[in-house]
């Protein structure tokens, strides 16, 4: 069931200081959605497989932003949008709210939820967590149960990653480093900072399926990885050869548009979805 939209306003003031009626809250489809900046806002649910288990390790929660509800824009320029607004912080907690309600439809009540963090907000604020806290907390999501994808790359000085890492892990979330293994990516900071996981960069499973080279060294750039302590995620997984390619690279956790598109959280509520996925591994 959705959110009823009566009993979200003292939830709403309380946990995220946000004016319900600002924020322009309607339910379409059993799906809560937003109207902020001129913009509707929805959320939209990937499944991150692994493949020990055969089912969903979690979620990856992404903005789907759109004007008048017709044309989809870009939810990186919807998030440069409200920073020209001087909006940014008030953007990304609505995002997460809407996430955060619209994700307690989903089929597995054990699965993980996995939020992307706007690389200037971790810069600016020095409460990362703090205000989500307690809407996670009004909804009996403990936040142990969130992934923050950070995409270090992003953050050239290490202090406020750093602090903002801490910040986090003191909360009981837990940190994803995002795109790593591309051209900008930092492994001193992996060994310094030691994520709970690791995403890769969603041009290596391509270049995998072009080179021999890079077939050769994913097995090895997974096993570094996990020395760190950290699980790997092999994401952009599109076509049946990348995804063998990541199982014989013995990569247990998968994510990609061959097992599963971003969707509405209604679609992972349905049992045969589910077994489709497991069909797919």
């Amino acid at each position: 069931m959705a959110p009823n939209i009566i009993t979200l306003r003292d939830d709403l003031r309380e946990a995220l200081f946000l004016n319900l009626d600002e924020l322009g809250l309607e339910i379409i489809d059993e799906e809560l959605v937003s109207k902020f900046l001129g913009l509707q806002l929805r959320s939209a649910f990937q499944p991150i497989i692994d493949t020990e288990t055969g089912g969903p390790l979690g979620y990856e929660a992404l903005l789907r932003p759109s004007i008048g509800g017709v044309e989809q824009i870009n939810p990186t320029f919807a998030f440069s949008f409200a920073d020209n607004q001087g909006q940014l912080i008030k953007f990304e907690r609505i995002a997460r709210m809407l996430h955060t309600l619209n994700s307690l439809r989903l089929l597995a009540s054990s699965a993980l939820l996995f939020f992307n963090a706007h690389p200037k907000k971790l810069v600016s604020t020095n409460a990362h967590g703090q205000a989500f806290e307690r809407i996670l907390h009004a909804h009996s999501v403990p936040t142990y149960k969130v992934v923050i994808e950070i995409k270090e790359s992003a953050i050239e000085t290490d202090k406020p990653l750093v602090e903002a890492i801490e910040n986090y892990r003191n909360h009981g979330y837990h940190i994803a480093f995002d795109d790593a293994g591309g051209h900008h990516s930092n492994f001193d900071r992996l060994w310094k900072l030691s994520p709970e996981y690791v995403k890769l960069d969603i041009n290596l499973i391509h270049e995998a399926e072009r080179s021999a080279k890079v077939r050769r060294m994913l097995p090895k750039l997974l096993e570094v990885i996990q020395e760190l302590g950290a699980r790997p995620v092999v994401q952009g997984i599109e076509t049946e050869t990348q995804h063998m390619i990541a199982l014989d690279s013995g990569a247990t956790l998968l994510q990609g548009y061959l097992l599963g598109e971003p969707a509405n959280a209604d679609v992972w509520q349905e049992p045969q979805t589910a077994e489709l996925l497991v069909a797919n591994l």
